[in-house]
């Protein structure tokens, strides 16, 4: 059983609104908060939550209130990455909050000509946007939201509505939507319709959230629905403002299909040979942070006979642009080649065992039906066991066999058939 979550966005969304809905699905504003502290900006502002009307409907308004507005918190992407790496918080949460923000980075730098890590983020860098995006990320973890095989959440959104009109931002007047936000539809081919309003209604940091962790865009999918939180707007408008987070149970998991899913990705190649090997770490790590589905490098020859390797990058199309930049950004190369490939893959989903060192993630893929729980392949988490095996000072090998041992035991009483 995997647990999903559906955004309805009839009037956009916002960071401030997405936190909404996850406190009003019952993540505590205490637990956000102490989180958020590991930041090193608690200083600069205070997080509160009340509970508002929007045209008769009780809806949860999240405040990040600044307490230093008068002090310029313009950042670029180095410095708010450094700050999130730091902050040690929770593995998927810090792969999340890195991936919306360098998502938001290469749209931003695609709008004004430059390279991702120059472009200085103005509010979107600022205090209240780190809050809402990682506070965001924060909130689908605790909700023990499932993750896909990318280590994404299982998370869904409608199509969203374009607004209309001019806002005024750090680069003066603009029209709605504005560049960064059209941007981010692009990259991810988002559906959007107009639902008569000429407002802002999609903010960057709201359109960088859903375009980085959604899984797919358009109806709900497949579920049953256990609660739905509703996160309200600033601004009052013709409908109720509200963002509404349905979070439910899905039995299919990603596929509903006898058979092994076909998909469509796209593989990025680039020959190097005058790059510091020791930086390879670093890209993969890149990589994997903006949506790459595997990384690996295979030594070859080049001309005049020097050795060099080739650098693969397997994605989905969506995540095209985030890891082309990352290559450029991050690497010699001057150029980089792209196919459009077909691979079947088996459906799965991420479970957790708790052994006496922690709890471990276990991913488990099934020939045919999930229901007949037919179980293929069952692996431990690698970087779960080794986070574990380094705490406690024991094998990493050894917290493996727990892990699996657990699963094992603990799915031989439910009864799974195991192939």
């Amino acid at each position: 059983m995997s647990k999903v979550a559906y955004l309805q966005c009839p009037t956009g969304i916002s960071g401030d609104m997405s936190l909404g809905a996850l406190v009003s699905l019952g993540v505590p504003v205490e637990y956000l908060s102490e989180t958020l502290n590991k930041l090193g900006i608690d200083q600069d502002y205070q997080l509160r939550a009340e509970l508002v009307q929007r045209h008769g409907q009780q809806a949860t308004k999240v405040h990040v209130d600044l307490l230093h507005k008068h002090h310029h918190h313009g950042r670029h992407l180095p410095e708010i990455e450094k700050i999130i790496c730091k902050a040690n918080l929770p593995s998927r949460v810090e792969a999340w909050s890195l991936a919306v923000f360098r998502q938001l980075a290469v749209a931003e730098g695609a709008v004004h000509g430059i390279a991702p890590e120059k472009v200085h983020f103005h509010e979107v860098g600022a205090v209240d946007a780190i809050v809402d995006i990682v506070g965001t990320c924060l909130g689908l973890d605790w909700l023990g939201i499932s993750s896909n095989d990318q280590g994404l959440p299982l998370l869904y959104c409608s199509a969203l509505p374009t607004g209309g009109g001019t806002v005024r931002a750090a680069h003066g007047e603009m029209a709605v939507p504005v560049p960064a936000v059209l941007k981010l539809w692009e990259m991810r081919d988002c559906p959007v319709f107009s639902n008569g309003i000429d407002q802002e209604l999609v903010t960057p940091t709201g359109a960088a959230i859903v375009t980085t962790l959604t899984k797919e865009f358009g109806s709900p999918p497949p579920m049953t629905i256990k609660q739905v939180g509703l996160g309200a707007g600033t601004i009052n408008l013709p409908i109720p403002n509200i963002l509404r987070l349905w979070l439910g149970d899905s039995a299919d998991n990603f596929e509903d299909t006898n058979n092994p899913h076909l998909e469509t990705i796209t593989v990025l190649e680039t020959q190097i040979d005058d790059l510091n090997p020791q930086v390879l770490g670093y890209v993969f790590e890149a990589l994997f942070a903006v949506g790459a589905v595997d990384v690996f490098t295979q030594p070859i020859g080049m001309k005049k006979s020097r050795p060099g390797i080739l650098l693969t990058v397997i994605c989905h199309p969506e995540n095209l642009l985030p890891c082309e930049a990352v290559l450029f950004r991050e690497t010699t190369t001057l150029g980089v080649r792209r196919t459009t490939q077909q691979r079947v893959t088996l459906p799965r989903e991420i479970q957790s065992v708790n052994i006496e060192y922690g709890t471990v993630r276990v991913k488990v893929a099934w020939h045919g039906l999930i229901h007949d729980q037919r179980i293929a392949k069952v692996q431990p988490e690698y970087e779960d066991c080794a986070q574990l095996a380094r705490k406690h000072n024991i094998p990493w090998r050894e917290v493996q066999r727990l892990a699996l041992h657990a699963w094992y035991i603990q799915h031989h009483k439910s009864g799974v058939n195991h192939n």
